[in-house]
């Protein structure tokens, strides 16, 4: 992975990113650890799926706030893009309807009220706009949720992950070394 990385050098002189001056040249940003990296995944995932719009600067700039690895937390962020966005939305909303204990189907409400569309002499745009903001606490709550939920899982596995390499590996180097021995 170490290979990807940007050389610092290479920060340093580039001058869309000369403004942020000395605290991204520090160290720990690019260094690939387990505590670095965790973080980085779980701000990138949070921030991912938290803001629809921004999502790169935000978990760039909270990295460098945390001193977690940069590289990781902007490529955690594509965990929504335009393949994923609507599927991860339906289920934030979803969750978001299930917590706030409203019906999460269209087809849930009651017999008496009328459809969102059968209302006499709206706009287009008006009937839009109300459904817009039918939505908006459901899917606010539901990605609040995801993102908190993810980005913690995601820290947890990502160490736990790095953790079982480590003893995977000393593992496979005592093994090798009690077959020299013997």
């Amino acid at each position: 992975m170490r290979r990807f990385l940007p050389d610092p050098e290479t920060i340093r002189r580039n001058r869309w990113l000369r403004w942020i001056g000395p605290a991204l040249h520090h160290p720990r940003l690019w260094h690939v650890s387990r505590r670095g990296l965790a973080l980085g995944v779980a701000l990138g995932l949070f921030f991912g799926l938290l803001i629809p719009l921004a999502q790169i600067p935000l978990s760039a700039a909270a990295a460098v706030a945390l001193r977690a690895n940069v590289p990781a937390a902007v490529a955690s962020t594509l965990v929504t893009n335009p393949v994923t966005f609507a599927p991860v939305y339906y289920v934030a909303w979803q969750l978001g309807s299930f917590v706030l204990g409203k019906p999460g189907e269209p087809d849930a409400l009651p017999a008496t009220a009328p459809p969102p569309a059968a209302v006499p002499g709206e706009s287009w745009w008006r009937m839009a706009q109300r459904r817009v903001l039918g939505v908006g606490k459901p899917l606010v709550l539901g990605l609040a949720l995801m993102a908190s939920a993810t980005g913690v899982l995601a820290y947890f596995a990502v160490s736990w992950v790095w953790a079982l390499r480590v003893w995977w590996i000393r593992r496979r180097r005592l093994r090798a070394a009690a077959a020299r021995r013997a």
